[in-house]
């Protein structure tokens, strides 16, 4: 199944990658990646292809945040959906008001396909429907293994 690329903003560069890599190798999803807000904004002409962005809430101390990203992508008219994902609980500040956002759905570290089983990511009318138990359970192992 193939949709658009994906934009994954997290300033952790080892699991953007293996996130982004494995969204490519499973879904055969190009992605685009940024490490922080700033490297986001620097993707705009990028953002037309971007069907789903998947952003870390906590980008860093002192740092805008994933629900500074959320804003700007608004702003800019972003034409796919945002999903978070956090290490952090619920109960962080951040985290709670992500779950509040009615725009974005957040999920939880580590991310497994079995979490996102039944869960649809859906860009321009085109959805991922992550729903073979065939594929979660051959997979989802090595998913929570690399994130």
């Amino acid at each position: 199944m193939s949709g658009g690329s994906v934009l994954i903003l997290d300033d952790d560069d080892d699991l953007r990658a293996a996130l982004g890599e494995t969204l490519e190798a499973i879904f055969g999803r190009p992605w685009v990646g940024a490490g922080s807000v700033d490297e986001l904004r620097a993707l705009e002409a990028n953002l037309s292809a971007c069907d789903l962005a998947i952003l870390d809430i906590n980008l860093g101390r002192g740092k805008p945040t994933g629900l500074d990203a959320l804003d700007w992508l608004k702003k800019v008219g972003f034409p796919g959906r945002i999903t978070f994902l956090t290490g952090h609980a619920r109960s962080h500040p951040l985290v709670d008001k992500a779950c509040h956002d009615q725009t974005a759905r957040v999920y939880e570290k580590p991310l497994t396909l079995a979490a996102m089983h039944g869960s649809t990511f859906v860009g321009d009318g085109a959805a991922i429907l992550l729903a073979s138990a065939d594929v979660l359970e051959n997979v989802s192992g090595a998913m929570a293994a690399i994130v």
